[in-house]
């Protein structure tokens, strides 16, 4: 984290890094953590808080459906305690449009189930950051105990976000790459900019760039 002397006001922007799973988002965020300053404010995956906390983890539609809601829920009121702090960005770990690519019946359900629409969730995004999947060859692993799916089945829920998060206006595409540098590279570029000067500013001088 790089210290930041701004005692501005920020008009807080919330952002949303989101991709299938093997997407590299773990690692990302530590880069971003690492490399951005303590005005940007990254929050946990919802999905690894519930599942890593023991909430059952079954094909059965009715337990699929459970899981997404627990995780809507507890993603919902982790951002609200990223809104108590005087944050430039709120990065999420995936929003709350995610749980529709793993919900086992209609986007009408899902969206009827969670008491909310698409267009009001995608309104509380300021701007999306999609991780595209890699491919086997390109190095996809499961070395995440709470990741189990396949490289196919990791691939066609990356297919899934993408379509969902679609409509955003403001939705940023980082492609696969062999090179993991290159996608760090590519995300810490989004959020400076996304960056307000007076942080901004700060974070230039502090940091030389990720990659080559």
């Amino acid at each position: 984290m790089v210290a930041c002397p701004c005692s501005e006001h920020h008009d807080t922007r919330r952002m949303v890094l989101t991709g299938g799973p093997g997407a590299g988002k773990t690692a990302v965020l530590e880069i971003v953590r690492r490399s951005l300053c303590e005005h940007v404010r990254v929050l946990p995956e919802a999905a690894s808080i519930v599942f890593g906390g023991g909430f059952p983890r079954e094909d059965d539609p009715q337990c699929r459906r459970a899981a997404q809601l627990a995780i809507f829920h507890v993603q919902r009121q982790l951002e609200a305690t990223g809104d108590a702090h005087n944050a430039a960005i709120v990065l999420c770990d995936r929003g709350t449009v995610d749980g529709l690519a793993y919900w086992p019946a209609s986007a009408e359900d899902f969206w009827a189930s969670t008491g909310t629409t698409l267009e009001a969730e995608l309104e509380r995004y300021d701007a999306v950051v999609h991780l595209r999947t890699p491919a086997a060859e390109q190095g996809y692993n499961r070395q995440n105990p709470v990741r189990i799916e396949s490289a196919a089945a990791a691939a066609e829920i990356d297919a899934r976000i993408l379509r969902i998060w679609a409509p955003h206006p403001r939705r940023h595409l980082v492609e696969a790459s062999g090179d993991f540098l290159d996608k760090a590279a590519a995300t810490l570029a989004i959020l400076r900019h996304e960056l307000p000067e007076c942080c901004a500013h700060h974070v230039r001088s502090a940091l030389p760039e990720v990659g080559r």
